[in-house]
């Protein structure tokens, strides 16, 4: 029969632990509400700026007029992928699938730019920094301190960044991986093209192929709107995140307090089953004792 002692230290242990995670559940509960409603907010607005820009790009692509953020023709190769993951962990498979599917870029989509040292990467996130380190990964540049108050203004300065180093040819093209957010449950893992811009397909019909009138002309809102765009598309990415993150943490401390919940219960049982047994044989030896002093 298990010691009564150790039964009770496992059974102190746990009930902090549930408290820990329990406490964990209502602060994520918390920051989820916030960063759910940022998401929610910007989400439309983001969307309807994505189409306009896909149709705009679709509409200069018959055109002469200049567009410096296109797919290039000639290209050297040279990739690089935002990796956006949480500084922190505690949020069950959150980071871990988003590292999976840098693994899988980096051995099926991108293996040769890898091989010959064109494969670079923009960690966002601790996690996804310390992991792409230890791979011994070309990283051009880490933003672990963004989640520190994320705000437009933060996100922008790098979104340029990320647009300057496509017009200067450094990258000829730059992807993000991250989890959209859906609910407090569940994320979208995500593979998202930011540069070249996207066009439509050929023949495709629909409202991303709406015929614009542009005021004052097509050359102003080229170098105004798509820089614009491409920001908004980096701040709704890191947006995305930042709730599914806090999402997926509030779900995985609620699944730790009912498995500490049970796992209590089940201790409990235990150390009443080898409370009893023990007073059990207590009065045993009582009992046996004095049959012996009768005899």
């Amino acid at each position: 029969m298990a010691n009564l002692k150790a039964i009770r230290v496992r059974l102190s242990s746990v009930k902090s632990t549930r408290q820990i995670t329990s406490a964990m559940k209502m602060v994520a509960a918390a920051k989820l509400r916030k960063a759910q409603d940022a998401i929610v907010q910007l989400r439309p607005y983001a969307d309807k700026l994505n189409e306009i820009l896909i149709g705009l790009n679709t509409a200069l692509r018959d055109t002469e007029i200049e567009n410096l953020f296109a797919e290039r023709k000639n290209s050297h190769g040279r990739v690089l992928l935002v990796v956006v993951t949480s500084n922190k962990g505690l949020c069950g498979g959150f980071n871990a699938n988003v590292i999976r599917d840098t693994r899988r870029l980096i051995q099926e989509k991108y293996s040769e730019e890898f091989r010959r040292g064109d494969l670079w990467f923009m960690p966002v996130g601790k996690k996804g920094y310390d992991v792409l380190r230890k791979m011994k990964c070309n990283i051009l540049e880490e933003h672990n301190d963004l989640y520190a108050g994320l705000t437009f203004d933060k996100t922008k300065k790098i979104a340029d960044r990320l647009m300057n180093l496509y017009l200067t040819k450094e990258y000829d093209r730059i992807e993000f991986v991250y989890n959209q957010f859906r609910n407090a449950a569940m994320q979208k893992l995500t593979e998202e093209v930011y540069l070249p811009v996207s066009t439509a397909p050929a023949g495709k019909t629909g409202s991303v192929l709406t015929d614009y009138i542009y005021e004052p002309d097509q050359v102003s809102i080229v170098s105004e709107l798509i820089p614009k765009t491409l920001r908004i598309q980096f701040y709704r990415a890191l947006l995305d995140s930042f709730a599914a993150e806090h999402g997926a943490r509030m779900t995985a401390m609620h699944q730790a307090t009912d498995n500490a919940t049970e796992l209590i219960r089940d201790l409990t049982l235990q150390y009443n089953n080898a409370r009893q047994a023990s007073i059990t044989n207590q009065l045993l030896e009582v009992v046996s004792g004095a049959e012996a002093l009768k005899g």
